[in-house]
């Protein structure tokens, strides 16, 4: 099923082997898009500024950024754990940043997508330090988007919750009655959200509007629709 028409929309995929990845690439080729599926993890500084470079032009940036979450109670969260989730999901993001922007502004259009999570949204025991990482990236994206919308530049987030994905969602967590019960407690669509009824196709088709520096949380309020949960820095 084509979602939308990406012909000739040149986007980059970061993180592309990794979490919802093969998922984004598979989704955003079918819509006709040129997909540049970068495998780097970008704990390098450099990295950023050379996918960029690699890349070319770019229509849209989507930022797949994340490692594994840890299960670790707040009492015990070491400098280390803390440190490694802020360089995997936070340090990129100015370096993309420096590397991306001056060409969209001068071109006076892009996009930047951040692919998050809920888990910024919303209190979840043993998950500090990934909530906190999570927040700081969403914290970034409306700082951002607020600053280059006027530029033409539409900057937002998705912060998924609740997506069918094998690294979010094994089989035995999928097959768990406890489990079950939580999503016809919690999800409206009484279901894992799949990678198909995620946003990215529709916001790279979309032109920039006041949907800027927003983020939009998925499989809470429903697949077919994104209930927005802050705009007060809408262009």
């Amino acid at each position: 099923m084509t979602l939308c028409n990406l012909d000739g929309k040149r986007i980059l995929l970061t993180q592309a082997n990794d979490f919802m990845g093969p998922s984004l690439n598979a989704i955003l080729q079918a819509c006709g898009a040129t997909v540049i599926a970068d495998q780097r993890d970008f704990l390098d500084p450099k990295a950023p500024a050379q996918a960029i470079k690699e890349a070319g032009e770019l229509d849209v940036l989507l930022l797949n950024l994340g490692v594994p979450a840890p299960s670790t109670a707040a009492s015990e969260v070491e400098d280390e754990e803390w440190g490694l989730l802020f360089r995997h999901m936070v340090d990129p993001l100015p370096r993309f940043a420096r590397a991306v922007l001056p060409g969209m502004i001068a071109r006076q259009k892009g996009k930047i997508l951040l692919m998050g999570s809920a888990s910024a949204l919303r209190g979840m025991k043993r998950a500090s330090s990934y909530s906190a990482a999570r927040g700081a990236q969403l914290a970034w994206i409306q700082a951002v988007g607020a600053e280059v919308a006027s530029k033409g530049i539409q900057v937002n987030a998705i912060a998924q919750n609740f997506v069918d994905n094998p690294t979010y969602f094994p089989d035995d967590i999928q097959a768990n009655p406890a489990f079950q019960a939580r999503l016809q407690r919690e999800v409206p669509l009484g279901r894992l959200v799949s990678a198909e009824e995620v946003s990215p196709p529709i916001f790279a088709a979309t032109p920039p509007t006041a949907l800027s520096a927003r983020y939009f949380p998925y499989a809470v309020a429903g697949a077919t629709e994104a209930r927005i949960l802050r705009n007060r820095y809408a262009a």
